[in-house]
């Protein structure tokens, strides 16, 4: 019998957000996709660490190696050298997640919200944000920065013209950035909006699936 407490496919369907027209023009292919669950941060229970160290197991060396010639890594590092990052240099999502699993020897826990998006950027490859579903104003979106516009956290205002991820009200982070402290999950978070990143070559059921097993990680 299912967990009742754990999400099925159909549950954690996600729901599209919007990308500025501008950005679908230059970018095809380029989305964002949400799903919310009724869970918060605060430290991971039992069940998600022993998830985690199962993945660390499964996860070694020579997966991290051959990680990058998979098709939806391998599309984030296309994507980077468009927008003028270079992948060696600066890490897509799920290539930070692996060497910072080289680095400590295993997938170490950090709390709840990041050991579930770990779970499922490893597993699915994509790339996973959260935010607190309380902070959020509106629908979730991609746009580019605007002349002079503030970014919570940075003395400097942002320059024009970069990719951020917004609501209608505010600027919540930078592409594939972490969100502002103050959308940041934490223990005291009632409802998670985990966000799934899609680029060009990453098929739309990737998306739905690496917001699933986030999904799944996070109510465990």
């Amino acid at each position: 019998m299912a967990d009742p407490e754990l999400p099925s496919q159909g549950e954690a369907a996600p729901e599209p957000g919007w990308v500025a027209p501008e950005l679908t023009q230059e970018f095809p292919g380029l989305r964002v996709a949400t799903t919310t669950v009724d869970a918060g941060g605060g430290r991971s229970p039992a069940a998600l660490k022993a998830s985690l160290k199962e993945l660390s197991n499964r996860f070694g060396g020579r997966q991290a190696i051959m990680l990058r010639q998979r098709p939806i890594p391998w599309a984030y590092r296309v994507f980077f050298r468009h927008i003028a990052l270079d992948p060696d240099e600066t890490p897509t999502p799920v290539e930070q997640v692996s060497l910072d699993r080289m680095r400590d020897g295993r997938f170490k826990s950090q709390d709840r919200v990041r050991d579930a998006l770990t779970m499922g950027i490893i597993e699915v490859g994509v790339a996973l944000q959260a935010v607190d579903a309380a902070k959020v104003e509106g629908a979730l979106g991609l746009r580019l920065s605007t002349e002079e516009e503030a970014l919570e956290g940075r003395v400097t205002p942002l320059e024009a013209g970069k990719i951020v991820l917004a609501d209608e009200k505010r600027v919540l982070g930078l592409l594939f950035g972490p969100p502002v402290a103050s959308a940041e999950p934490t223990k005291s978070t009632e409802r998670t909006t985990l966000i799934a990143i899609g680029v060009k070559g990453v098929p739309d059921i990737a998306l739905e699936e690496g917001l699933w097993v986030a999904a799944t990680a996070l109510l465990s």
